[in-house]
């Protein structure tokens, strides 16, 4: 096993950066993902990492090597892609062993890595067929098999659940994870869904335009965003933006959406009041928005609640998202599915003010201060 290093990582195509300066150490079996919009750079991150993609400037190590010159085939990486990449006129069976015969690994160790493989990823059955006999989620787990029986030090992951149906890419994310705590080999995947990012990752990298925006466990990702984008990016339905300003009076200070005005909480207006009078970006999730019918009353004040007219509402058993509008503004809520809000209706809801965020207009970086990055784990031991 080994950790993988990127120091001042760049890629440039002509007048394209894909990768400006991007820097990380995971640590030894951990499981970091990139993710961000397409064009982002984190493909071609993968590829650098892997040897398919020459380096511009900067450093990749895998372990205690530096492989900026070494070959693809012999820096001990196994990549799985979006596309499977299995060979049409091969068995199951002939893909899966394919790469340690070109190893000239003995045949006694090739069978058994197959079968331990195939057994791991519900394949014994199909090992006798070929790529267009199989499901696409019989191709991908084909593809990770193929993968998984190299043994190498580092497992690249593109995007390889793009291409399965919903349900199907539930199930191999759950296999996926599993896996990787069986085996506990270093993994980078590569991914534009946010939603894969934060159930899978032990630390997620988010990039935007070649550009590193912010490296975290998930859960500071989604309560501690560094800026604007990673507040937008990360949390699905997306965090609502709106354009306010911070107003103080009689010693409190009051976000200002010229709509309406929200009290902000105590425990933010020491790190506000710089930002007094000045423009800035109002951040709230949907999910801390509420219909006040279904909220106790002692936590409904004139401070934090306004009345909107609920205009399009989406049931999804557990919740329902609420598209809202005030007399200038949109909002998108995601009310518990025993809401009271119809299309057409009015509706007092209230505003989670101690999960709000707030935006510098100029910058985008948060006026709040970032709680601390959660750093590798530790190397593990056996």
């Amino acid at each position: 096993m080994a950790n993988v290093r990127l120091v001042n990582l760049c890629k440039q195509f002509k007048e394209v950066t894909a990768v400006d300066n991007m820097n990380l150490e995971t640590a030894d079996q951990e499981f970091v993902v990139f993710v961000g919009p397409s064009g982002c750079g984190k493909t071609t991150a993968l590829r650098m990492i892997a040897g398919l993609e020459e380096i511009t400037s900067g450093e990749v190590w895998v372990g205690d090597q530096k492989v900026n010159d070494v070959p693809p085939k012999d820096r001990d990486i196994a990549m799985v892609f979006q596309n499977y990449a299995l060979y049409p006129h091969m068995t199951v069976f002939e893909n899966m062993a394919f790469g340690l015969r070109l190893r000239k690994v003995p045949k006694t160790i090739i069978n058994e890595r197959v079968k331990r493989a195939a057994a791991m990823l519900g394949l014994d059955e199909l090992l006798k067929r070929k790529p267009k006999q199989l499901s696409g989620g019989q191709r991908q787990r084909v593809a990770l098999a193929r993968a998984i029986i190299r043994e190498p030090k580092v497992f690249l992951m593109d995007e390889p659940l793009s291409n399965l149906d919903a349900k199907l890419r539930v199930q191999t994310r759950a296999e996926l994870i599993r896996l990787h705590r069986e085996l506990g080999i270093t993994t980078i995947y590569v991914t534009h869904d946010q939603v894969e990012a934060m159930t899978m990752g032990n630390r997620i990298v988010v990039m935007n335009k070649g550009l590193v925006q912010q490296i975290d466990a998930p859960l500071n990702l989604y309560h501690h965003p560094a800026n604007k984008f990673v507040a937008g990016f990360i949390g699905s339905p997306s965090m609502n933006f709106i354009d306010a300003k911070l107003a103080e009076r009689e010693g409190k200070i009051f976000v200002d959406t010229g709509d309406f005005q929200l009290l902000l909480p105590e425990k933010f207006c020491e790190q506000a009041k710089a930002e007094i009078g000045r423009e800035i970006f109002f951040g709230i999730r949907p999910e801390d928005i509420f219909d006040s019918t279904l909220v106790s009353p002692n936590l409904v004040t004139p401070e934090n609640t306004i009345n909107v007219l609920v205009d399009v509402t989406e049931p999804l058993g557990a919740n329902v998202l609420a598209y809202l509008k005030t007399n200038t503004l949109d909002l998108t809520a995601s009310f518990d599915s025993e809401t009271i809000a119809r299309p057409g209706s009015k509706l007092d809801i209230v505003f989670d003010m101690d999960r709000c965020q707030l935006f510098d207009k100029e910058t985008e970086e948060s006026c709040f201060k970032v709680a601390p990055a959660v750093p590798a784990p530790a190397p593990a031991t056996l």
